[in-house]
């Protein structure tokens, strides 16, 4: 393991570890990151208040280790979802080939030339009540967004499944494998998946960071995570009214959505140079 892998596991831990701490940081301050507190607005750093407050007087902590929740569960999901589809979409292209291939890898070039995010940002707008989604409710809103980063975000997965897959089943050791008689499954399972462990472990890397940003884009524009459920894109949108007065709630939540794509970057880039 790399020394920036390594770095890079420790920095992606220690935010989910912080995300999953929220509550127990919360009843340790005593302070509830969803109420106003008029009284406590535009508080410095303080013991009471470790990063300081809101316009709202909400503690800025607080509010960055819920979000973190929110905005790094949308990137895994998404994430996920897309290597998910993409990993089937390419080992299928690449295992079937003919027309089959040529029908995914036309819909891949399709979704890949069209403009990623002026179609997210209608996408995110429309009404949530159309698919049958509640308005308003954050698993809703983390649910809509996941699957629509996922939806644009498998075909560079499956692009490079189908690479990988094609060169490994051109290989001696496969054909000598169906010349004996071993089944496709098999082949797939024993000998193909286990090549394709590293590109799809990088590419699971990136797709995270990368969901991470474009949820915090459509948040920051209003159509990611609705308030008052904190995300660390929202937190960037109220913080650009107050960048003057308040120039420190525009830094953390920056900060770390920063941190999480650098974290991802140097996981990726250690599994590659481990190839």
């Amino acid at each position: 393991m790399t020394g920036g892998m390594r770095a890079g596991l420790l920095l992606l831990a220690a935010l989910g570890l912080a995300a999953i701490a929220a509550p127990l940081a919360a009843d340790w301050l005593g302070h509830d990151p969803f109420l106003p507190d008029l009284f406590n607005r535009f508080e410095p750093l303080s013991a009471a208040h470790p990063l300081g407050t809101d316009d709202l007087g909400r503690d800025l902590l607080l509010r960055l280790l819920y979000g973190a929740r929110v905005s790094l569960v949308v990137g895994l999901m998404a994430a996920l979802a897309a290597t998910l589809i993409g990993t089937v979409v390419g080992l299928l292209a690449a295992w079937r080939g003919g027309w089959i291939d040529a029908a995914l890898m036309r819909l891949a070039d399709g979704l890949l030339a069209l403009p990623a995010l002026p179609l997210l940002v209608i996408l995110a707008a429309l009404d949530p009540a159309v698919v049958g989604l509640p308005r308003g409710e954050a698993a809703a809103d983390i649910l809509r967004i996941a699957a629509l980063l996922a939806a644009f975000g498998w075909v560079g997965v499956a692009r490079l499944v189908r690479a990988t897959a094609l060169s490994v089943l051109a290989q001696d050791f496969v054909r000598a494998a169906r010349a004996m008689g071993v089944g496709e499954g098999r082949i797939l399972l024993r000998h193909v998946l286990p090549q394709l462990a590293a590109p799809i472990a990088i590419a699971t890397a990136l797709a995270v960071g990368g969901a991470v940003l474009a949820e915090s884009v459509l948040s920051f524009l209003g159509l990611g995570i609705a308030p008052p459920a904190p995300s660390w894109g929202n937190m960037l949108a109220n913080a650009q009214e107050l960048i003057f007065q308040a120039p420190l709630a525009a830094l953390w939540p920056g900060l770390a959505i920063l941190l999480t794509v650098l974290g991802c970057n140097l996981v990726a880039d250690g599994v590659a140079r481990r190839r």
